[in-house]
């Protein structure tokens, strides 16, 4: 009887639940039913646990670990002709309006960067890491452009004055404003 449990613990679920989880849901799905027959209801975890002896939050656990996966593909509404998966979100996708704000905010940067003298637009993409891997420090600009950091500070600090001028600051004026 014992393998014959166990080969059914093993075999009947979609995702794998150890043996003795197994024994601990079936003891607990047994004493909800004993319960439904005697209150006519089901039973609360704090019913459960009572009646159990087991903490109130590992029978929370074990009630769900119990709850069988359903499938994405499952019909849904009353004429069934929507999926599960039609109603869940996906947070790894960009959502659409926003991304096209970021897209048309990178190009209006870009169309800033390129009024200003190739030097600064240069020190100005390293330090933001605008179209860059990552962003620079003074040092490791001042490096690429054989001066000191106290010089990239200096033309950093120009180029940023002339992108806040009227003249080039009404390109990215609507990102900032909100």
């Amino acid at each position: 009887r014992q393998s014959i449990t166990r080969s059914i613990a093993d075999q009947a679920r979609t995702i794998r639940i150890p043996v003795h989880m197994i024994e601990t849901i079936n003891k607990l799905s047994r004493t909800s039913r004993n319960l439904v027959q005697e209150f006519g209801r089901e039973p609360t975890p704090d019913e459960l646990s009572h009646h159990i002896g087991m903490p109130l939050h590992k029978v929370r656990k074990v009630l769900k670990i119990a709850k069988e996966p359903i499938s994405l593909d499952t019909p849904i509404g009353d004429d069934e002709d929507s999926l599960l998966k039609d109603f869940i979100a996906d947070d790894n996708v960009d959502d659409p309006s926003q991304a096209t704000v970021s897209s048309n905010m990178g190009e209006k940067t870009r169309e800033a960067l390129r009024s200003l003298t190739s030097r600064e637009e240069k020190v100005l993409r390293m330090r933001f890491g605008v179209d860059e891997v990552k962003d620079h420090t003074l040092e490791e600009v001042g490096q690429d452009f054989d001066v000191t950091r106290e010089r990239i500070r200096q033309i950093e600090a120009k180029a940023l004055r002339k992108l806040r001028h009227p003249s080039r600051a009404k390109l990215l004026k609507s990102f900032y404003e909100g």
